[in-house]
């Protein structure tokens, strides 16, 4: 599995470790990602979405289903088919 959260669709991005001597060796930030399942009411349904600690706070602030509208319009979803909304 990728490491890309399912809502807003972050992943890892790319920079540069700096040393005392300012050497520069690549290096990667990665999301704070984890596994969480949900209870989606309007499908009556339990789900398992891989949501980074930004995904959780939007699903907080818009609800499950906006969010998972939102996602699959903008193309993050790839496990839940968007024929479903």
């Amino acid at each position: 599995m990728s490491k890309i959260c399912q809502i807003t669709g972050k992943k890892a991005m790319t920079g540069n470790n700096v040393s005392h001597s300012k050497r520069r060796t690549k290096r990667r930030f990665n999301v704070n990602l984890f596994n969480k399942k949900f209870y989606w009411v309007e499908q009556d349904t339990w789900i398992s979405l891989t949501i980074s600690a930004a995904g959780l706070r939007t699903i907080n602030k818009l609800g499950l289903d906006a969010a998972l509208k939102q996602a699959a319009q903008k193309g993050y979803l790839t496990e839940i088919k968007s024929a479903e909304f």
